[in-house]
């Protein structure tokens, strides 16, 4: 574009003793200042509204860079963009840094989250992912820059741990995204980049406190209640995770209290009795999910909640399901608490969990062998998890 300003005029302007400007053409002047400063400005009008632009100062921005900087300005106005008003967004991006959103993403979780776990996403944080990405701002941050600091982390040999500081990275992107602060999770990408991690068995807490932290989490989960209504069903009836989402409202006996259906495993006919706290939990459900044939009713009336449902809604809550536990483990967590802390007997808890281990004698699996035992089992069972979540352990313990 051809104006009216050359480099020599430019070089030669001085200051006076009030502001003054000279135009160059289509809203681009120079301001020049008592104190000799030369300052590049666009004047535009957008939605009928006179503004002015700052550019930069001359000659850090050459009449040539300005002339270019004033028509990439014009080009967005005419596309209906406000230039001033995208400058101050794009500004706010570059404020909003990694660093900053995984604080905050922290704190919003540390309620819900047990010390132990807490305490662990913040080593990983400080140690491996603020001293490359802190400082970017996370909408910036891409696969190459994640890479590189996984990768640093493999180099040690700590290929666990390379992937857990790759799901933490994830989760706090994911959380900039549904904030606003994001539009791009590049984790996913990366799953296929790192070396597999050893295989490990299904992942269960069994440390009473550990559990707790867990436990107070699921209790708290602030989305589906269909969805809350599940992990709870989970946690209080430790069933396949894949029998509890199939649970239909056909197979509650309301009066005797219990839930029967052919389990997946020995394919025979199941009883689970049912705890005061579960049958809380199908009636505050009856009203939501009672016109499906399903307990846990998916997106449609007539499905389920789908397999990966209830896993989802663990990660979505910061629990790591590769290293802590998953919607399977908590299987596992009844069998030894149960036996360890509250004294079962292995072939009670084996008939419980629908085990095809035969018994002590030899035995095969009977639906309704130890059922009396059974029953008082799976209450005691609700009662120290509700004892566990609310911290009053103790108080359980003098009880029984």
């Amino acid at each position: 574009m051809k104006g009216k300003l050359t480099e020599t005029i430019l070089r030669k302007l001085q200051p006076k003793e009030k502001p003054y400007k000279i135009v160059d053409g289509s809203g681009l002047f120079i301001w020049v200042t008592p104190k000799g400063s030369k300052l590049w400005r666009l004047d535009y009008r957008f939605n009928g509204k006179r503004k002015t632009l700052a550019l930069g100062r001359y000659p850090e921005i050459s009449l040539s860079e300005a002339r270019e900087i004033a028509f990439e300005m014009r080009k967005l106005i005419a596309r209906g963009i406000d230039p001033a008003v995208k400058r101050k967004e794009e500004k706010l991006a570059k404020s909003i840094t990694f660093e900053a959103i995984a604080w905050e993403f922290i704190e919003k979780n540390k309620p819900v989250w047990a010390p132990t776990h807490t305490d662990k996403l913040i080593l990983r944080l400080r140690k491996y992912l603020l001293p490359s990405l802190g400082s970017m701002p996370i909408n910036e941050i891409k696969a190459p820059h994640l890479l590189n600091c996984v990768r640093a982390i493999e180099k040690q040999g700590k290929f666990e741990t390379a992937h857990r500081v790759l799901q933490l990275a994830g989760q706090i992107i994911r959380y900039a995204i549904a904030t606003g602060r994001a539009e791009f999770d590049p984790t996913p990408a990366l799953r296929k980049a790192l070396t597999p991690s050893p295989k490990r068995h299904l992942p269960a807490i069994t440390d009473p406190k550990e559990l707790a932290g867990i436990l107070r989490m699921i209790w708290s989960y602030p989305y589906s209640p269909i969805v809350a209504g599940a992990l709870k069903m989970l946690v209080y009836t430790f069933q396949r995770p894949g029998e509890v989402r199939n649970m239909k409202w056909k197979d509650i006996d309301w009066e005797r209290k219990e839930w029967r259906f052919i389990a997946y495993k020995i394919k025979k006919e199941h009883i689970v009795p049912l705890s005061r706290q579960v049958m809380e939990i199908l009636e505050e459900l009856k009203p939501l999910t009672g016109h499906s044939p399903y307990v846990f009713m998916g997106t449609s009336w007539n499905r389920p909640i789908s397999n990966v449902t209830t896993n989802a809604a663990l990660k979505r809550m910061g629990i790591d399901t590769k290293n802590e536990i998953t919607s399977h483990g908590f299987r596992a967590v009844a069998r030894t608490l149960l036996h360890e802390v509250l004294g079962y007997e292995p072939d009670i808890i084996e008939h419980q969990l629908a085990h095809k281990v035969p018994d002590r004698l030899g035995e095969a699996y009977n639906r309704t062998k130890f059922l009396d035992h059974r029953r008082k089992m799976m209450q005691d069972w609700a009662d120290y998890i509700d004892a566990l979540r609310k911290g009053k352990e103790r108080e359980f313990f003098k009880k029984i």
